[in-house]
């Protein structure tokens, strides 16, 4: 009776633990609807979504965050393109060639990574980055490819290690080189977990704040040029909500429903792609 009651209780706090995520994200979604959408519906859909002019302070005000979501999407995809293919690389290194000496020095210098503060990574990006590229989008494209690094490095490596060793032996018996093997059996076999470093690679780099606009430049219009200066719409909110009221204050809380939808969609994506690979 004690063990069944015991069970009880833990199944109990389990539930509950659980239910909390739950709630917590259902008040998030909740406060960000309740004020975003009235906020989308004055300004209008498309004059929000669609509009090139983010002017809080003019008369009568422009509140048109397309260049910020363009921001976001440029500087995301440059990431992706920097630190995906190194990541797994790296990844694919740690897990199946790099030396038990090395490793013992590689994987905690990674690890190392996954802790350092984002203002930190802006120091260094103003120190090294923006010297040579300025205050640009090259510039975040560069450092939030290297911020992305460890999420896709440690979750792509244990994907490829959770790969069991006898398509790795079938490979060779099949007359197929250690490369050959690693690159055409293990990888495959181990994309779900990689699709999954990469998706939360992304989500990593959407999200980052503080590093970009220590090195982004800041400024509120269409993108482009490499070299020219941008603002993302995670910069957009925490430039101006420490000083913003009414229908601005409003607007900037109708992007984070912009930033979740983004979230949604990359994660809705993922389930897709992965449902696929099964």
């Amino acid at each position: 009776m004690r063990g069944v009651l015991r069970d009880k209780i833990m199944k109990a706090v389990f539930f509950l633990a659980a239910l909390s995520s739950i709630l917590a994200v259902a008040l998030i979604c909740y406060f960000l609807l309740a004020n975003g959408l009235p906020a989308i519906g004055e300004i209008g859909p498309s004059g929000f979504l669609l509009g090139t002019e983010w002017s809080p302070s003019d008369t009568p005000p422009s509140f048109g965050i397309l260049p910020m979501i363009l921001g976001s999407l440029y500087v995301t995809a440059g990431a992706i393109v920097i630190g995906v293919p190194i990541g797994i690389l790296s990844a694919v290194f740690l897990a199946r060639v790099c030396p038990k000496k090395l490793y013992k020095v590689v994987k905690p210098a990674v690890d190392l990574l996954a802790g350092i503060p984002s203002v930190v990574y802006g120091f260094f990006g103003m120190a090294a980055i923006v010297p040579f590229a300025g205050n640009s989008m090259l510039s975040a494209c560069i450092l939030l490819g290297i911020m992305i690094l460890p999420t896709i490095v440690g979750i792509a490596e244990s994907a490829v290690r959770a790969v069991p060793e006898n398509y790795y032996e079938g490979a060779l018996a099949l007359g197929a080189g250690h490369y050959r093997s690693v690159f055409r059996v293990l990888l495959p076999a181990a994309k779900s977990g990689v699709l999954a470093a990469v998706v939360l690679g992304i989500g990593r780099a959407i999200g980052e704040t503080m590093a970009v606009i220590m090195v982004a430049g800041n400024q509120a219009r269409i993108p482009v040029s490499l070299f020219k200066g941008v603002r993302t719409l995670t910069a957009n909110i925490v430039i101006e909500m420490g000083y913003s009221t009414g229908l601005h204050r409003d607007a900037l809380i109708a992007t984070g429903v912009v930033l979740l939808v983004f979230i949604l969609i990359i994660n809705l994506s993922f389930a897709a792609l992965r449902g696929k690979s099964l």
